[in-house]
């Protein structure tokens, strides 16, 4: 599903500077947020099962900590890259700051394809990844979480073998070295469905200011992983239909709706896969993008909305799951098509802010409930939306850009407040 694209950061710099020049940056601070701070490549061994050696290289790109530590997920996937890595630190150095988090933004993982290797290389290749990371994480410098192909499984590797390397009174204190944890090793109720539940919460916003309504609304999601599933399973809970599904083992297409939580029943059964299942088609990618709904929540990869694809979808509103779906050239069409976006760094901020909160309950030693959870996503997901909203129309620009300008704006006031060291 991914097409051939320039470089992710150059898509970054585009639209950091954009809203740079709109909201007229002050150019020494603009020149701090253009680079990443660092950018860690670790190459380490692991043996196999058969007991061959292999090598792996691993990433860690940590942008920005004006506003606390760096935090960002760790993704298992060929794509990744030091120019993905960058791109995606990048981002979330803007959708902590647009969230009002006291973190900064990293990202990283490791340059593989996780489907050629078993559960138990997959444990060594992790704990050894960790252990190359060395003190490049920590639970007040630099905190990991679950992204594509990894989970609450790695995240609990992670965990263990950052904890085998503290000495046994630190122990304790360092259970926030990672969020998405399972429930048992620390991980927060809610947090499975947090990145889901923020972008329908944030299409509910956008619902409600556009006069749509989601008791009679359509949709098709891109990717039907962590983020697609729950994502589709709210909007079920909107009263929204479900038209198409589009994933790595295929397309499927009902006019009279797929049901969202059957589907995921359907695919934990068939290894993920959504092929196949009942009552549906199979269609193809092109007519899948041109799927008459009002909603699209690409939740797959990035770079999914071209200059080649935007022309094609037939929607009121993309929602961006996932990080980078769309080109700058392709916003520009968007925008020109009348076609609204609510974009990544704001869309999909619920998981991070399920993520800040489980670290906080970690720090304090605390347990709450998933209602108490879930209800302070979303506060925080209806702020965000807000404030992006206000500013949008105080600039006259599309709700990207505006979302940029919050984040920035943060960052701006606390780097004139620390000043400059020396």
């Amino acid at each position: 599903m991914k097409t051939a694209h320039k470089s992710l950061y150059e898509d970054v710099q585009v639209q950091f500077n954009k809203a740079a020049d709109l909201m007229k940056l002050n150019s020494g601070i603009r020149n701090i947020l253009s680079e990443t701070a660092n950018e860690i490549v670790v190459h380490f061994p692991v043996k196999m099962d058969d007991g061959k050696i292999e090598m792996f290289t691993g990433y860690r790109v940590q942008h920005n900590n004006i506003l606390g530590p760096y935090k960002g997920g760790l993704r298992y996937h060929p794509s990744v890259d030091l120019d993905d890595a960058k791109a995606l630190a990048t981002w979330m150095t803007w959708k902590t700051a647009l969230a009002g988090l006291p973190y900064g933004g990293a990202k990283g993982g490791i340059h593989i394809d996780p489907a050629k290797y078993s559960q138990n290389e997959l444990e060594r290749i992790t704990r050894r990844f960790t252990y190359a990371l060395g003190n490049n994480i920590g639970p007040e410098y630099d905190i990991p979480a679950p992204d594509v192909n990894t989970g609450p499984q790695t995240m609990a590797w992670i965990l263990d073998t950052y904890l085998t390397t503290r000495s046994q009174g630190e122990r304790n204190n360092c259970l926030h070295v990672v969020t998405g944890k399972p429930l048992n090793c620390g991980g927060t109720l809610g947090r499975d469905r947090a990145t889901g539940f923020g972008v329908v919460t944030n299409i509910n916003e956008w619902a409600k200011s556009n006069k749509l309504d989601l008791t009679k609304a359509t949709f098709i999601v891109q990717g039907f992983g962590n983020v697609g599933s729950w994502s589709a399973h709210f909007m079920k809970e909107k009263g929204s239909k479900l038209l198409a599904v589009e994933d790595v083992s295929g397309i499927i297409y009902s006019a009279s709706g797929i049901d969202p939580d059957d589907l995921i029943e359907f695919a934990k059964k068939n290894g993920g896969k959504i092929t196949g299942f009942p009552n549906t088609v199979a269609i193809t990618h092109k007519e899948f993008l041109s799927t008459k709904a009002d909603i699209f929540i690409p939740a797959a990869l990035s770079n999914q909305i071209t200059i080649e694809t935007a022309p094609l979808l037939n929607v009121k509103l993309v929602a961006e799951g996932a990080n980078g779906p769309t080109s700058p050239e392709a916003d520009t069409i968007l925008q020109q098509r009348d076609i609204g976006l609510i974009p990544d760094v704001l869309c999909n901020s619920g998981g991070v802010i399920g993520s800040y909160f489980e670290w906080l309950q970690n720090k304090r030693s605390e347990y709450w409930e998933l209602d108490e959870v879930i209800e302070k996503v979303r506060k925080k997901v209806v702020e965000a939306y807000t404030n992006v909203s206000k500013t949008a129309a105080s600039y006259k620009t599309d709700l990207r850009t505006a979302a940029y300008i919050v984040a920035i704006s943060r960052l701006e006031s606390a780097y004139k407040e620390r000043g400059i060291f020396p």
